[in-house]
């Protein structure tokens, strides 16, 4: 009768990676039960699981492998949710928030640009007395008797040259637009 003997062929050696990538895979449940204990969101639990990995493996050569990778774990998962908190705590959760802009879109803008040069344009071709008056009275809001008073007119003047200036505004207004010399 002969004797068997069974021989174990040595374990591969595994690199260090390797070696950390299996002891992270041996504990990840209680890596997840811990990150749920210490108050970690559901939703975050993943990615806090991975960070836990990820600071695992930069630490994992100076972890020591005769004592237990549990207590180990369990302090990196408590910095890393220590962190989660305290930024969580900073920020103030909101739905989707869209808030509306008062001013105006940019076409608005656009739009406002080509009126006012196309305004200021034909005020360029309006006399300066006629003018004076319309810029007075219907830009900068200032009554017709004060504009009078101001311009040292009398004030049925300052009516005629306001009823004169707002034609010949329009008028070239008109004619500025047909023509398309809008600058």
């Amino acid at each position: 009768m002969s004797h068997l003997r069974l021989v174990r062929s040595p374990a591969p050696q595994l690199t260090p990676d390797d070696a950390c990538l299996v002891a992270f895979q041996g504990e990840l449940d209680y890596v997840f039960r811990t990150l749920r204990r210490l108050g970690t969101w559901a939703s975050e639990v993943e990615d806090l699981a991975q960070e836990v990995f990820l600071a695992l493996r930069r630490s994992w050569t100076e972890y020591d492998p005769s004592r237990p990778l549990r207590p180990y774990l369990f302090g990196i998962s408590f910095r890393l949710a220590s962190a989660y908190q305290r930024k969580r705590s900073r920020e103030v959760a909101f739905g989707i928030v869209e808030v509306d802009d008062p001013g105006p879109g940019p076409d608005d803008t656009l739009q406002i640009k080509q009126t006012r040069s196309l305004v200021l344009a034909a005020l360029e071709r309006i006399p300066l007395p006629r003018r004076a008056v319309l810029v007075m009275h219907d830009l900068d809001d200032v009554s017709v008797g004060e504009v009078a008073s101001v311009l040292s007119i009398p004030l049925f003047t300052a009516y005629s040259r306001l009823r004169k200036a707002r034609q010949e505004l329009e008028t070239t207004v008109r004619r500025m637009l047909k023509e398309g010399d809008v600058r």
